[in-house]
């Protein structure tokens, strides 16, 4: 009876850890994909921006990238960093209406970026790579986001390529998104406002100086009469004093 007990007990555990590592299997963290870093900018500014791509395979190295601009926001002026070890080169297209650039209008756009790994350079299992690109004057919608190829060495393409949805769960292969804020207003600074005198302070006015001046010819006369006393005590010193 205790044998029959300990199988039952055995094979109840064993039934239970199956199914733990099949939900556990199901529910497990996301594997890591292509990113765009930072994820926010400016409507109407300039960004730098870096895409960064880790490394999936086991076995096989990251040999290539080719990242889709998106259709619906173009970007006048699109430039990249020199990767060591990457060759790079950009497609255009056509775009209507023309995209205006420091008072130019222009007629294309860049529509795509292809990195290629030369040698060896290619991203190896466990590591990862950026690769920087300048954008701008980024377009005014809420969000662009970048479509992406990741090849790998060994013939397996990874398509990063998968839209966000307000509101659901991550897809399963999403694709880099950059948000985009609306710019905030200029701050306008108050035109100075000239002081304008009040008819108390002009009475204020004329009562100081009418106060000064009354004060200054005071001071004069002070002076004068201090100046004729002087002089009459010197002509009584001179003058002989009579006998009696």
């Amino acid at each position: 009876m205790s044998r029959f007990r300990r199988t039952a007990t055995a094979a109840a555990a064993l039934a239970f850890t199956a199914a733990a590592t099949a939900v556990l299997g199901f529910a497990g963290p996301a594997s890591a994909h292509v990113t765009v870093n930072p994820k926010e900018a400016t409507q109407g500014g300039y960004a730098r921006v870096a895409f960064r791509v880790p490394n999936e395979s086991d076995s096989a190295s990251t040999v290539k990238l080719e990242v889709v601009l998106p259709e619906n926001a173009p970007v006048g002026s699109v430039s990249t960093m020199p990767v060591p070890g990457w060759t790079v080169a950009t497609e255009k297209r056509k775009v209507d209406p023309p995209i205006e650039v420091h008072g130019s209008q222009l007629t294309e756009a860049v529509s795509k970026i292809t990195w290629t790994a030369s040698g060896d350079a290619g991203v190896k299992p466990g590591q990862f790579q950026e690769f920087p690109v300048s954008l701008g004057p980024l377009p005014q919608v809420d969000s662009m986001v970048f479509k992406t190829l990741q090849t790998y060495s060994d013939g397996n393409i990874s398509r990063w390529i998968d839209e966000p949805a307000p509101g659901a769960e991550e897809p399963e292969h999403p694709a880099p998104v950059l948000t985009l804020a609306a710019a905030a207003a200029p701050t306008g600074s108050a035109a100075p406002t000239a002081a304008v005198a009040s008819p108390d302070d002009d009475d204020d006015d004329e009562g100081n100086g009418l106060a000064v001046g009354l004060g200054v010819a005071g001071l004069v006369a002070g002076l004068a009469g201090l100046a004729l006393g002087g002089l009459a005590f010197a002509r009584t010193r001179r003058e002989p004093v009579a006998k009696a």
